[in-house]
């Protein structure tokens, strides 16, 4: 159905800010060729994206990447785990050790790495 580099992403925090790091992530997913589904504070829409505040059950999702600070991802754990993706990107500012566990300990791999970095450098 969709093509091995094709990594459905879920960004949890998304913001439709310019001055946001979840902002330029987004935008360079897309550009990748990475199908994006999006949550953030606000609705909106990026790059025909649309941004929603509500937990969907989004099939197919091979990264979450975060972008919410540890305190506001404990609303989010038992969603994260019930998509099982297979990573979860803990971007800077929102690495938590918590998370990081009960997402090994559902056989999720976990990175402490920023979206941007690995899409520039091709490790994405």
């Amino acid at each position: 159905m969709s093509d091995k580099k094709n990594k459905k992403t879920l960004i949890i925090g998304a913001s439709t800010n310019p001055q946001r790091y979840s902002y330029l992530a987004l935008e360079r997913l897309r550009n990748a060729g990475h199908d994006v589904v999006a949550i953030g504070k606000q609705p909106g829409t990026l790059r025909g994206v649309p941004i929603t505040t509500e937990k969907t059950a989004y099939p197919d999702i091979d990264t979450v990447t975060l972008y919410l600070n540890p305190v506001h991802q404990a609303e989010y754990y038992d969603y994260i785990l019930s998509l099982h993706p297979k990573r979860i990107i803990f971007n800077p500012g929102a690495e938590n050790a918590t998370l990081a566990q009960l997402a090994k300990n559902n056989g999720i791999q976990t990175m402490d790495a920023c979206t941007l970095v690995l899409l520039s450098t091709g490790q994405y």
